[in-house]
């Protein structure tokens, strides 16, 4: 975004039953700039939301993402309220469950494919199962006063008809930052400074 100067926040590792508000305190503590923009794609616009409940902050961009609870998929909430979580095994690298995962995530294509693949090989599982559980039970209704929100009408993980963004990429999955990134990067420099 032209006229700011991007800082990646490194996920930490979670404490064994860490609330998502307690992992966002420490992931904040990364944050040294005043009123920041936030910026988090899937799980990370979660955590931008999480964070800009404890800071000032100028706004909160959410890229395939959702800024409640309210937005879960019903397949989402009863895999939680069955703690299905606990019983199927979340390992990233069993290659059985990779078909479904980039199904899910939209990756279509060789390269497409390879890129979540190599991804997945830098999930820490101890991480995975943390994060998974922590959407599951994450309970939030406050939303940031200056919130934009782009989100594809193809997204399987957090489908279009439960969100209400800003922007709606037509053909976008919850991969659409790489397979639509122009229209991410068009609608990012709509934003005002």
């Amino acid at each position: 975004m032209p006229g700011y100067q991007l800082k990646h926040l490194h996920w930490l590792t979670p404490v064994k039953n860490e609330p998502i508000s307690a992992y966002a305190k420490r992931m904040a503590e990364q944050v040294t700039e005043p009123n920041p923009v936030l910026m988090g794609l899937s799980f990370g616009g979660i955590m931008c939301i999480e964070i800009a409940k404890l800071m000032a902050v100028d706004k909160v961009i959410l890229v395939s993402s959702i800024p409640t609870d309210k937005q879960l998929p019903l397949w989402m909430k009863a895999a939680g309220k069955l703690r299905l979580h606990k019983i199927v095994p979340l390992n990233p690298h069993t290659k059985l469950l990779q078909p479904v995962q980039d199904f899910f995530i939209g990756a279509k294509g060789h390269s497409e494919k390879e890129i979540v693949r190599r991804y997945r090989l830098q999930v820490q599982q101890d991480y995975l199962v943390w994060a998974v559980n922590a959407i599951l039970k994450w309970k939030n209704n406050w939303t940031p006063p200056h919130l934009y929100h782009i989100h594809g009408d193809a997204d399987r993980i957090f489908p279009l008809k439960k969100v209400k963004p800003n922007c709606v990429v037509k053909g976008g999955t919850h991969f659409m930052i790489f397979s639509k990134a122009k229209d991410v990067n068009d609608f990012l420099s709509t934003i005002p400074s």
